[in-house]
């Protein structure tokens, strides 16, 4: 017989001490629970007391999790989405697919001439109508995060070089080439090659490698990229497909002699962690829609 540490009220306040460490404070959760503080400090209280160890700091300074917070908020939030996954496994085993389906899409992946997301979901609508597709844009290393906490079930980014922690399921290639913008102000000479705008990105450190380019400042996500590199001052890596859309408004080019880096954007999950039925089948969705458009 299975004997459990926790009864249904500890695993209530565990709850609550996930969307407070989540949400960043009591004051924030008091807003999406739609407790009083009182009550969520009692919730709290109750899983220390339960655990016998201090989960966070709260007072003057602001709210923080301490290390055994921390530990307890990835136990705690694993547990219970494995939790919420026991309604919808059961559903399966009768052939009617529900519950969530969390995906993490890379930023502008919809933009791909050969990205099939939106037919796939509509398919998924169409065969699983009870299934509820979450989804998410993130950055390439947010998505990894993602994938190993298990908060997205399937993340749609592309396979780099020496990336094999995951499973793949390849949809479609995507390049990136080094672009820059042409500038108004012709009178103005540049003396040595333009900066390179920053980002942790696999492509953009080898190209600091080859010293070609200086580094330039820091940007987070292509958003952020192409606007640094509308301003005329600097170039940076973007995708072909990205840079073309945006390309004509804001007169970026390719620069002469830019290496072209390819990769495939695949459909990434964890091989650690159990598949579920409704992820399967949004798996063999893509793999139907993709396949077929390979073949067109």
């Amino acid at each position: 017989m299975i004997k459990l540490d926790f009864d249904e009220r500890d695993l209530r306040s565990l709850r609550v001490f996930c969307n407070v460490a989540e949400a960043g404070g009591f004051a924030a959760a008091e807003r999406l629970l739609l407790m009083s503080k009182a009550s969520i400090s009692r919730h709290v209280r109750e899983v220390e007391q339960r655990l016998g160890v201090r989960l966070c700091e709260r007072g003057p300074a602001g709210f923080r999790l301490t290390p055994e917070g921390e530990v307890a908020l990835t136990l705690a939030s694993a547990a219970l989405r494995s939790l919420e996954r026991i309604r919808p496994e059961i559903d399966a085993v009768h052939g009617v697919l529900s519950g969530p389906l969390a995906l993490g899409v890379v930023e502008h992946a919809l933009s791909h001439p050969d990205c099939r997301l939106p037919q796939a979901i509509a398919m998924l609508r169409r065969r699983a109508p009870q299934v509820q597709p979450r989804i998410e844009v993130m950055t390439f290393p947010e998505l990894n995060q993602a994938l190993r906490e298990q908060r997205v079930d399937i993340a749609i980014r592309g396979r780099y070089p020496g990336d094999d922690e995951f499973d793949y399921l390849p949809l479609f290639v995507e390049s990136h080439r080094i672009y820059g913008a042409i500038r108004k102000d012709s009178g103005e000479q540049r003396k040595g090659a333009p900066a390179l705008v920053y980002r942790p990105h696999p492509y953009v450190e080898q190209v600091l490698a080859a010293g070609d380019y200086p580094r330039g400042p820091e940007a987070g996500g292509l958003e952020a990229i192409a606007l640094l590199v509308a301003t005329g001052d600097y170039v940076g890596l973007l995708p072909t497909h990205y840079a073309q859309l945006i390309g004509k408004r804001y007169a970026l080019r390719a620069r002469r002699g830019s290496p072209s880096f390819a990769h495939t954007i695949c459909a990434v999950t964890d091989p650690h962690r159990p598949s579920t039925h409704r992820a399967d089948l949004f798996l063999s969705i893509l793999r139907e829609l993709h396949s077929r458009s390979a073949s067109d």
